[in-house]
């Protein structure tokens, strides 16, 4: 890793703002971070657009124009949204946790609380690579899309489309609400996953495949995840009825379910997965219709981190 602190500290930063992330919090916590940099002697440029294109937009102009650290204060969505255009290049990605879930910056240490924890990393924290997931359908054609966290298919689909449309409660709370209303909809669906080129066909409730370890404000799991062994976590989930998953639905945030007779986990560099009529989900956002093939890329994007991560 290598130090960005003390005499390494960045002489400049690029801010992303997404005031709508955290509510009001958001926007200032932006704020807070911007007058804190500037008061060390950073030099400091807050870009923001109007909406999810229009910001995507001012990022990518911003790593084109070869900005060292692209510093994002937002959830999982804002992280999500810089990673298509921070990946791969020299661009370095910081994070200002400001969303309701934040499960990426969790992952790498970084504090949602207090205030100013984050903006420290910016000025004493260490430069770090790690790998990141890319998915594309199999047969090519779209863009291929980057994710930090997990993508997710079946069961946990249909918990992130009623996530959405919810409005209360928030983070976890909001994940958890939208998981106990969709157990009572619970089917098995028939998975086909081929993974470094073995095709298993199962039935299964859900498959997660993870970069890093968590999704959904804290839960697990994939807790044999590690953004920095060049490969992807799996975890399936066969069959089981609304009452063994909710039983098993606390030992998700904990990690603990992969010792679970129904929960199937491995590694792969390369993963194939399709289900009939279902949506994917990367990082939380749409990734589009299953099939699709995800792959780790290793030392894809380079992250700033606490010192002692």
């Amino acid at each position: 890793m290598t130090p960005v602190g003390g005499d390494a500290a960045p002489s400049a930063v690029t801010l992303l703002a997404n005031p709508a992330a955290g509510g009001r919090r958001g926007g200032e916590i932006a704020a807070r971070t911007a007058r804190r940099l500037l008061a060390r002697g950073v030099d400091v440029d807050v870009v923001a657009g109007r909406d999810a294109a229009e910001t995507r937009r001012r990022a990518r102009d911003c790593v084109a124009a070869g900005a060292g650290v692209l510093a994002v204060a937002g959830g999982d969505g804002m992280v999500h949204l810089a990673l298509q255009e921070v990946a791969g290049t020299s661009t370095a990605l910081a994070v200002l946790p400001t969303g309701s879930g934040n499960d990426f910056a969790r992952v790498l240490g970084i504090p949602a609380t207090p205030p100013d924890a984050a903006a420290d990393v910016l000025l004493g924290g260490v430069r770090r690579r790690i790998d990141l997931g890319r998915c594309a359908p199999p047969e090519g054609g779209d863009r291929p899309l980057w994710f930090g966290t997990v993508l997710t298919s079946g069961f946990d689909s249909l918990v992130v489309e009623r996530t959405e449309r919810m409005r209360r409660p928030r983070g976890r709370m909001r994940y958890a609400a939208a998981v106990l209303a969709e157990l009572g909809r619970l089917r098995p669906l028939p998975f086909t996953i081929e993974a470094d080129g073995r095709v298993q066909e199962l039935e299964a409730a859900l498959v997660a495949i993870g970069n890093t370890s968590c999704y959904g404000g804290g839960m697990r799991v994939c807790p044999h995840a590690d953004p920095a062994d060049g490969r992807l976590a799996v975890t399936a989930v066969s069959p089981a009825t609304a009452g063994q998953l909710l039983r098993a639905f606390p030992r998700i945030y904990r990690g603990t379910h992969t010792a679970h007779p129904l929960v199937h986990t491995f590694h792969a560099a390369s993963v194939r997965v399709h289900t009939p009529d279902m949506r994917a989900y990367a990082d939380g956002e749409p990734a589009g219709q299953l099939p699709l093939r995800a792959e780790a890329v290793p030392g894809a994007v380079e992250v700033l981190v606490p010192a002692a991560a």
